[in-house]
């Protein structure tokens, strides 16, 4: 048990280091993270030191339960080419675009349009993808208006992961985290419908009066312009992404796996898009561009962080967390407990890591730890830079723009903005269960 442990939190400690430090290397030009190595090596060696046998890794892959990787895996990924498809149509960017140049010279204004449209983007979407392409969009927009871009980046930032809480959808971790536990799209939304609502108002508020002093400086932004070069292509990806959603939500009803699903419509987009272009004689990218910006590195990340939590699960540790975390408010012990897990080992694995604990829970506890820690994996993302995937690629994002981005900036600001759109959030939980 000692050595699981000790494997198993020295993998950790690396992988936040290299977060930290070194994200990425460059190899004939192209970059690659090295979080997942870190977190590959590590569960090698739990393997190597015969912590869990090759047979014990297979029987948990090979699992036909909610909990199995693969499917989790394959329902974000299918998710992700459908939004990342809308991304290489043009269509966020135009958005965004209209965003920009609705606001005219009120920096109010474009504070308010652009958190809306970002949140309601996010529902629908994903998070990741959001920021990343309103990011460098709002980067580029206040160097060419002369304002400063901290206003608007945090507004970003914020609604991308407060309303990413609304539909199982809007986060990798939200997939994990219920689809492990048997929860359906409707189920999920019909919970977390009023704690994202209670989050979302309140981090506005915060936000709006954090930075209402910069925001009542004048604005004197310079034309921005962004067409749909391909409205079918647009109608194309509209149309499944759309159809998709709403199959979803009847899932349960119909008794279709979501990552089933998901994976149709993903596939009959690819089918679609090529017949399309073939029909037309007309050429395009989108499909290469779609696998080139997949999270390819995602599969070996959870997957050893399966392997790991396997392992912890094994030697009874994630029984012991359960444990420590039975309360008569599961809401709060479960969601502050989530919340600072996720920046301690970053909200992906903090979710693969709770999905067990969560198992050892008693029937009463068990759901609102379920709501509790989804809450947590969302809203820590804007403690620190490290708790979630979004905001490492946000900090990253900056520096590549050269937008001065400082730790200690972000951390006083997430602290304001998350604790008590934390609080509202388990709050309303509480009450709403």
């Amino acid at each position: 048990m000692e050595t699981a442990v000790g494997i198993s939190i020295f993998t950790c400690a690396g992988m936040l280091t290299s977060i930290l430090f070194k994200p990425s290397v460059n190899v004939r030009k192209h970059s690659v993270s090295i979080y997942w190595m870190v977190v590959l090596l590590g569960a090698a060696a739990l393997v190597i030191t015969d912590c869990i046998s090759l047979k014990e890794v297979f029987a948990g892959l090979s699992a036909d339960t909610a909990v199995n990787p693969i499917k989790i895996l394959v329902l974000f990924f299918s998710m992700s080419m459908l939004s990342v498809f809308l991304d290489e149509v043009g269509f966020f960017r135009y958005l965004a675009c209209i965003t920009l140049n609705k606001a005219k010279a009120s920096q109010k204004k474009l504070f308010v349009f652009l958190f809306v449209i970002v949140s309601v983007l996010t529902v629908f979407t994903s998070n990741d993808i959001i920021i990343l392409t309103f990011t460098p969009f709002i980067c580029y927009f206040a160097k060419n208006a002369g304002i400063d871009p901290t206003p608007y980046l945090f507004c970003e930032l914020v609604a991308a992961n407060t309303w990413s809480m609304m539909f199982i959808i809007g986060n990798p971790t939200n997939i994990y985290l219920a689809t492990a536990n048997g929860i359906g799209f409707m189920d999920y939304f019909g919970v977390m419908a009023l704690p994202t609502l209670a989050a979302g108002l309140t981090a506005f508020a915060v936000l709006y009066l954090m930075f209402r002093k910069k925001l009542s400086l004048p604005l004197s932004p310079k034309p921005t312009e962004e067409k749909i070069t391909d409205k079918r292509l647009l109608g194309i990806g509209l149309f499944h992404l759309g159809t998709c959603t709403l199959m979803l939500v009847i899932s349960a009803y119909i008794q279709i796996e979501m990552w089933f699903i998901t994976l149709c419509f993903a596939t009959s987009l690819f089918v679609f898009d090529f017949a399309y272009r073939e029909l037309s004689h007309t050429k395009g990218n989108e499909l290469k561009s779609c696998l080139k910006r997949a999270p390819w590195e995602m599969i070996p990340f959870i997957l050893s962080m399966f392997v790991i939590v396997l392992t912890l699960d094994k030697y009874n540790v994630t029984g012991l967390l359960s444990n420590l975390l039975e309360c008569s408010k599961p809401e709060f012990s479960y969601g502050g407990a989530s919340f600072l897990t996720a920046n301690i080992i970053n909200n992906i694995p903090m979710s693969v890591l709770f999905c067990p604990v969560i198992g050892y829970a008693t029937e009463a506890v068990r759901q609102p730890a379920v709501y509790a820690a989804i809450i947590g994996s969302n809203l820590g993302a804007l403690l620190t830079p490290v708790g979630a995937l979004a905001a490492i690629m946000w900090s990253n994002i900056l520096k590549k723009n050269n937008v001065p981005f400082k730790y200690s900036a972000y951390i006083k600001n997430g602290v304001i903005v998350s604790v008590p759109a934390m609080l509202a959030a388990l709050a309303v939980l509480a009450v709403t269960l």
